[in-house]
């Protein structure tokens, strides 16, 4: 069963070839076999309560037909609400939180056939790139269970990867989608703020959306299946789009694609601590691509990085203060990343905001006057490899030391900052087998076009035809 898409599952399943019951037992007898070793699902649901809840449900209900994920098995990310089932975000005091109801995004995963038999693991409140918690521990990476498997969505990217669920969602203000797949070998997508809506109406203030929903696959096809699922627009988030098109139906042609132009910017002129390694791999996948026809160039930005990374610090710890004041936090429940953003969300006022948002729009113009250019903008998806998992964070890049939990992915900002979408895509492996990947960042608006161009670099590369071999980790 790993081995099937998640639309050739669902196919299966309504062509009666093989049953409900079938998929799921394959997929937690996977579980079973492997999950120890990742940690990757949390919050398990017990094997027999679903195979007794999905034989009602399939009793009472016969619009499968309409259920485009009709008896996929997913586990949600432990930051989003599944009526009885915990949401701890990874913090000891929330081990029984149980919501009574959907969130927006998990209500339409169910009303499409999806059944959820479980959670995702992530970092404490989903701060910082690396999966562990004092709930549930450390995620381990599908190729290394040594290493980090990247966050915060990182328990849904080791999940994917190894085979546990078909796909899996995420959400990602700082590289949290893209990163996790980037050290997993799979594909994740960020997507413009709004396309996959999310409880919103409480917001009066001023400030660009920095966290989005996104969604994880080892295809673009299957995350494709996924956004024409949970995207469009709903009443309690003013903010929401629905898309032109559907995500599954939309291609480029081959003239499209070889038509296409890339601008690539590499480590920002040497501003950017990179592994060494990293940016080889990005510059073979996309010397493969200029074989395609496809124009790819080289830019140096003009703007300064040093006030993007000043704009994005200002801002984040702002939106992050703000929500985080409102959760009245006792202090054993502050980790130290939720610390160092509140000491220094308090101090933030009116002046530095507006400091913040001229850099940002600084940065709208020049970017917007690149995408007059090119069609994507490319970036390393991550400045480090997979890393050892048993750290917190990262503390020193290539030898030289980085001041802050976060800027070891100081990289993956620019399109958090403005709000563009972006997919990370697989571009191989280094000397220890260790993944990595490369964001393909879009204009604002532009995700069919993107996940339309995510398809065919799949078609080129075929990167999801590499999958760890989990036997080893025993």
């Amino acid at each position: 069963m790993k081995d099937l898409s998640p639309s050739k599952i669902v196919s299966l399943i309504k062509k009666k070839e093989i049953s409900i019951e079938e998929v799921l037992e394959s997929f937690y007898q996977r579980i079973e076999d492997y999950n120890g070793a990742l940690n990757a699902i949390v919050s398990l649901k017990d094997r027999e309560q679903v195979l007794s809840e999905q034989d009602k449900v399939s009793k009472t209900h016969n619009n499968q037909e309409n259920q485009i994920l009709y008896g996929l098995p997913l586990a949600i990310k432990d930051l989003v609400d599944v009526s009885g089932l915990p949401t701890t975000y990874g913090i000891p005091r929330y081990k029984n939180n149980i919501p009574k109801k959907n969130s927006i995004m998990v209500e339409r995963l169910i009303n499409s056939g999806a059944i959820i038999i479980g959670k995702t693991n992530t970092p404490e409140l989903g701060l910082g790139s690396h999966t562990f918690n004092r709930v549930f521990g450390i995620t381990g990476n599908a190729y290394d269970i040594s290493k980090s498997a990247g966050g915060s969505s990182g328990g849904a990217a080791s999940a994917v990867a190894g085979g546990l669920i078909p796909i899996a969602d995420g959400s990602d203000m700082m590289g949290s989608c893209r990163n996790p797949a980037a050290f997993a070998n799979i594909y994740g997508i960020r997507p413009s703020p709004g396309l996959i809506p999310q409880e919103r109406s409480g917001i009066r203030n001023n400030l660009p959306i920095l966290s989005t929903l996104g969604c994880l696959g080892r295809t673009p096809d299957d995350i494709a299946l996924m956004l024409d699922v949970v995207s469009g627009k709903h009443p309690l988030d003013p903010f929401s789009v629905s898309p032109m098109a559907s995500f599954r139906h939309h291609h480029l042609s081959n003239k499209e694609f070889s038509a296409t132009k890339i601008g690539w910017l590499s480590n920002f002129n040497g501003y950017y601590k990179v592994e060494r390694g990293i940016i080889d791999l990005c510059e073979s996948s996309l010397r493969n691509l200029s074989l395609a026809n496809i124009e790819v160039e080289e830019i140096i930005p003009k703007n300064e990085p040093s006030k993007l990374w000043m704009s994005w610090k200002i801002l984040r710890s702002k939106v992050l203060f703000d929500e985080l004041s409102s959760w009245n936090l006792r202090e054993e429940d502050k980790v130290f990343q939720v610390k160092w953003e509140l000491e220094r969300g308090i101090e933030l006022g009116g002046i530095h905001i507006e400091k913040a948002m001229n850099e940002r729009r600084k940065w709208e113009e020049e970017i917007g006057f690149l995408f007059n250019k090119f069609d994507f903008i490319t970036l390393p998806s991550a400045q480090m490899f997979p890393f050892d998992k048993t750290i917190n964070f990262p503390s020193e890049i290539n030898g030289e030391h980085l001041d802050s939990y976060h800027k070891w992915m100081e990289i993956v900002i620019l399109p958090s900052l403005l709000g563009l979408p972006t997919v990370s895509v697989p571009v191989g492996f280094n000397k220890m087998g260790l993944p990595m990947g490369m964001q393909v960042i879009a204009k604002r608006g532009d995700d069919l076009k993107l996940i339309a161009f995510s398809k065919k670099y799949e078609e080129v590369f075929e990167s999801s035809k590499t999958i760890p071999d989990l036997t080893k980790i025993h």
